[in-house]
This record gives structure tokens, sequence and C-alpha cells, in this order.
């Protein structure tokens, strides 16, 4: 797929980030341009390469109008941005092992012996695994891959703005989804900055990081 990157400065991209409310409302990122973005972020890792992040991406005015009443502290980022994704984490993850590792025997990553070795140990260790420890688990790679997708974002020239603060309890069959299966991570707005944002202070490291 041809790359529609701005900038391939990571230094850029990381320390130019800023989190934006208010976007640019003519701006809109195709379908395509969005797939790349979503391809780039979920390079990220994730436990035992379950890959269990999953998008919803609403970008229609119909898609926003729903999303509006449950993001009630963020309606500028909702109504402005060309899309808000929504990063959910599948508790059924685990269902798409044999997918997956089967591809990367395909494409030469993986020999066929350790595929199988490691799906029979893998399918034996999903079998006994808590729930309360799944669901950590795939909400640390939800995390991993959301940063990924922020850092995606503005490599295209496009700025975001993670929100935690919207109903979780409704927002997976809000738009259709199994909310047992689903556990909602976090909301990303995205889209063109209608205004520069604000840089943020951040601790040294003598002060959060010790040495042992």
């Amino acid at each position: 797929m041809a790359t529609t990157l701005k900038t391939n400065d990571f230094m850029e991209i990381m320390k130019g980030r800023r989190s934006i409310r208010n976007y640019d409302p003519s701006v809109k990122i195709s379908k395509e341009e969005m797939t790349e973005i979503l391809e780039e972020a979920t390079t990220a890792p994730s436990s035992v390469n379950a890959q269990p992040w999953r998008f919803m991406v609403i970008d229609s005015p119909e898609g926003k109008e729903k999303l509006a009443p449950l993001a009630k502290f963020n309606q500028t980022q909702v109504s402005t941005s060309a899309a808000v994704i929504a990063v959910f984490a599948d508790m059924k993850s685990n269902e798409y092992l044999e997918e997956i590792y089967s591809k990367a025997v395909e494409h030469g990553y993986m020999p066929q012996e350790v595929k199988e070795r490691q799906i029979a140990a893998l399918t034996a260790h999903f079998e006994v695994l808590p729930e309360q420890v799944n669901r950590e688990t795939i909400l640390i790679d939800g995390g991993i891959v959301s940063m990924q997708l922020m850092l995606a974002a503005r490599a295209h020239g496009y700025d975001t703005n993670p929100i935690g603060g919207y109903d979780k309890e409704v927002i997976a069959e809000t738009f259709g989804w199994d909310k047992e299966r689903y556990v909602p991570v976090m909301l990303l707005s995205i889209g063109k900055a209608a205004d520069e944002g604000y840089a943020s202070y951040r601790l040294p490291v003598d002060r959060i990081a010790e040495w042992k």
C-alpha cells in the first residue's frame, strides 16, 4: 500500500504530539488512509501476539449522533473531529490464534512445528486463564496499540485526543457489539487541529525512575 506519511521524523512525531480538542471540521480522512493508519498502529506488540484490539471508526453524522450522548464532556472532539475511534479489547481474541499463527507459517515467520507446539500450549493456557487476568492483559495491549495509533496519526499529519470520559457501560451495545466480549479501552478523536494545543510539563526522570 502506498504510504501517505507527512513525516518520518520520530522525535517530531513524539514530542510534537498534543492532545487536541478542537479540530477543523472540513478535514476528512478517507477510509483508505484510515486503514493505513490502523495497519501501522497494529504493528504494536501484544501478549502471545493475540492482537486483541478492535476498532470502531465513528465518522458518519449518524454515528457521531449516537456517540454524542455517551461522551457528554467531550462534545467538541466528537463534533469537529474527522472521526472518533472507539478502541476495544476482545475477550475472545484467542479464537484468532490459529489464523494468526498459520499465517506466520505461510509467510515464513515461524516453522510449522513451532506453530503446532505454541497452539497446543496456548489452547491449554486459555482454557484455565481467569477472566480477570485475561481482561487485564488485553486492556494493557489495548493501551499499547492506542498510543501507537496516536503516533501513526501524527506521522500522517493528523492530531488526536485520548478520551476516557465516556459511558463505557453502554458504548458497545449502542453500536451493536457484544458488551460482554468487547471491553472499552478508550476513545481517540482524530483530525486536523484547529489550534496548536498546549505543551505540558513532564516530571524529570530522576523523580520517576530508580536504578537498582
